[in-house]
């Protein structure tokens, strides 16, 4: 695809330029014409124009004016454009107007990767599932195991919303201009996920505070938000906090969260 645009490095712009690639992705989403989807970073509709006429409704979400523009003119009214940051919208608000939950995807820009996707997170009721190219270190860590150095906060919590897999990767040659690093899609299906009954921010302070502080013992973490020893004395009496965050699942984590509101409860 030909781009009429010059990328703005402060938007961290990288246009998707191989069709083959766009295609690829549009063809994984196996859409309908039930789906509600949100492509975030639309840019000038490489990917759009696979996406169009494959849905109920696609909604294109684009900071960038001049690219809104390019959008307008290629598409018309078969997208509905969203011009703000993709960090400002709203899944709530879309799904409830649409009264049916969102497919998510796109190619996004890799320095709002994290806050966008615990954006979704924090929506994840409004949502089916989520397709994101990104940088492969981050698709990797989205979906490491216990026990490894790309385990962390990303994958607990991508792990706890959803169910994610790196579906294929993605050379530098097929953006312009080429980003320094590879790419991946990964998908994340938030219907798959496991239900867990926690207190989610509660559990979301205590991955700060224990990942925080990865390579001591949990108990060090757990000290920057239990004030009270006989506090810190029941939940060690109850889980072992002599492990690492590195070596806890997703599963240990929500004990953990649970062991701890119980003990704080008994305590207040």
């Amino acid at each position: 695809m030909r781009h009429t645009l010059a990328p703005r490095k402060r938007l961290g712009q990288h246009f998707l330029a191989d069709d083959n690639i766009a295609k690829k992705i549009a063809a994984s989403l196996e859409l309908s014409k039930k789906d509600i989807v949100v492509e975030i970073g639309a840019g000038e509709g490489a990917l759009t124009q696979h996406l169009v006429g494959h849905a109920k409704k696609l909604y294109a979400v684009e900071l960038d004016d001049r690219a809104t523009a390019v959008l307008q003119e290629k598409f018309g009214d078969e997208i509905t454009l969203i011009h703000k940051d993709a960090l400002t919208v709203s899944f709530e608000e879309l799904a409830t107007k649409e009264k049916q939950k969102l497919r998510i995807a796109g190619n996004i820009p890799y320095n709002i990767t994290s806050p966008l996707l615990f954006h979704a997170f924090e929506s994840h009721q409004y949502i089916k599932d989520v397709t994101f190219m990104m940088q492969k270190e981050v698709a990797e860590r989205l979906t490491a195991k216990p026990r490894t150095k790309e385990y962390g906060i990303l994958a607990v919590a991508a792990q706890f919303y959803s169910v994610p897999k790196i579906l294929f990767n993605v050379s530098p040659k097929c953006f312009f201009p080429p980003p320094k690093v590879m790419s991946s899609v990964i998908h994340f299906d938030f219907r798959a996920a496991k239900t867990y009954t926690v207190d989610k921010k509660l559990f979301h302070i205590v991955l700060r505070a224990t990942f925080g502080k990865r390579r001591k013992i949990l108990l060090n973490g757990l000290k920057d938000i239990i004030k009270d020893s006989g506090t810190l004395s029941a939940i060690s009496a109850q889980f072992d906090t002599s492990r690492r965050a590195e070596e806890l699942t997703v599963n240990d984590f929500v004990t953990l969260t649970n062991v701890i509101a119980s003990a704080n409860s008994r305590t207040s």
